[in-house]
């Protein structure tokens, strides 16, 4: 979410390359904590989750420092302010942009929480905020270095509410050892992490073969989404939650986006995901995803129960602004791979498609708290939903400068960086993020609500 770009810009997609991180002792000895592999991370899709990004061994004793190293930053935008961006960028245009990175792409922390004293055996976590808010200049340049851009903090040692600390891991399933209740897990990086699991792991989209602590249902080459609990002094990962989402080499190329069009036989998406791993999409790029004759649409519930009006059973239920994961026809996909070097301006990367299964996956959003009714809260945000039309049967909705969204929570809904970590925590002014299905209403207004399993206190400010 940002809000110092120009008046009527949506930051859309902002992905940006972790190349190093240096961790620096009293005695000037140096340790790598990302082992020299570069992670890409798109930032936009971490309002709401925190991403798990690597383990490193690291000698006791105590550290008075951290670089960062950045590279290699791609930019999405969507302009309906009252000018044209660049040379090309209309107004009422999605458009891609590889910008600057002003000074230095090495952020240096040597204040809190340093220095830090590393105990032997001992575990300890770094959570990196990026504040897309601050980092992106008026002119859509990058400024790392800029006064609370990046911020750094040491995670607790055990979560002070019901969210585990460390984030999510998505990879595909290596080897499985059942009697030691743990596999491995290759990332899209390269990097292959070893997982436990425990009787409180919860094992969600799985066959009934599943159960808590038992990995009888787990394959070599599945696609799985790892919750992070807690770090073992062996630098083993402990699975707070284990989330299924393809089963295995069989099976198709998933992508997942954001809905910026669409109409009866026709969504266009632009590109947050893919499963598994693979250069030929574009992450950043906008699909158009052609839907085969009697596709099947449906909720990926995560093992939350929905509300009954959470209905998403035909292209009838498409709304501006839902992510959803598409399973890709064999031999449908085609894509250009024309990401604009340099700091010019662009149309994203396009990609064709077909699917016959579409379903609709937990976004996220950030406003502010503008009204409380238990068990629902209105959230108000000044950002423009990208909306680019198919064909004249679905026009653009009219947006006013501030978006009201009711959002609905159930006894399932899990809060973060509260007092108390509940619903009676929220209040009126609150800037929050939620990650939850967007769904029509049923009586049919383009109002939409949400059904979020997490509700994160943010401390950015919107304007």
């Amino acid at each position: 979410m940002t809000d110092d770009p120009p008046a009527g810009v949506s930051v859309l997609f902002f992905q940006v390359s972790v190349t190093g991180a240096i961790l620096t002792s009293t005695s000037g000895s140096t340790v790598s904590l990302l082992n020299n592999t570069p992670i890409q991370i798109d930032v936009s899709q971490l309002q709401a989750l925190t991403a798990f990004l690597n383990n490193a061994n690291v000698a006791a004793g105590n550290y008075t420092s951290l670089s960062l190293t950045f590279a290699n930053p791609e930019l999405v935008v969507y302009n309906v302010s009252d000018a044209a961006l660049g040379t090309s960028c209309a107004v009422g245009s999605i458009c891609s942009l590889t910008p600057t990175i002003d000074n230095s792409a090495t952020v240096s922390f040597t204040g809190k929480p340093f220095p830090i004293t590393v105990a032997a055996n001992t575990p300890f976590g770094l959570l990196i905020d990026f504040h897309l808010n601050t980092v992106i200049q008026s002119d859509l340049s990058v400024n790392l270095g800029v006064t609370n851009g990046i911020t750094l903090a040491q995670l607790p040692s055990a979560p002070a509410s019901a969210v585990p600390p460390f984030g999510w891991l998505t990879g595909t399933v290596g080897t499985v050892s059942a009697d030691q209740n743990e596999f491995t897990l290759e990332a899209p990086w390269g990097k292959t992490f070893t997982i436990n699991v425990n009787s409180n792991t919860v094992f969600t989209d799985f066959p009934p073969c599943a159960s808590p602590g038992v990995l009888s249902c787990l394959r070599p080459g599945m696609l799985v989404q790892v919750q992070v609990a807690s770090v073992g002094s062996n630098g083993n990962l402990l699975a707070a939650e284990l989330i299924l989402l393809a089963n295995g080499s069989t099976n198709p190329q998933l992508v997942e986006g954001t809905v910026i069009g669409f109409d009866a036989g026709h969504i266009k998406l632009l590109l947050h995901s893919q499963f598994p791993s693979s250069t030929a999409v574009p992450l950043g790029g906008v699909a158009t995803v052609m839907l085969d004759s009697g596709a099947n649409f449906s909720i990926d519930s995560k093992g939350f129960t929905l509300p009954s009006e959470a209905v998403f059973s035909s292209s009838l239920n498409l709304t501006y602004g839902q992510d959803l994961r598409v399973a890709v026809d064999s031999e449908s996909l085609s894509c250009a791979t024309n990401w604009v070097i340099g700091g010019g301006w662009g149309s994203p990367p396009a990609c064709t498609l077909s699917t016959n299964n579409v379903q609709l996956e937990p976004g996220q959003f950030t406003g502010t708290v503008s009204a409380i009714s238990a068990p629902e809260f209105t959230l108000t945000y000044a950002e423009y939903p990208p909306c680019l039309p198919i064909s004249g049967t679905v026009a653009c909705p009219t947006f006013v400068a501030l978006i009201q969204t009711p959002v609905e929570t159930t006894s399932q809904t899990t809060y973060q960086g509260f007092n108390p970590d509940n619903f009676s925590g929220l209040a009126v002014n609150d800037v929050v993020s939620v990650r939850g299905w967007l769904i029509e209403q049923s009586n049919g207004l383009l109002y939409t609500a949400m059904t979020p399993p997490y509700v994160v206190a943010q401390s950015v400010t919107l304007r």
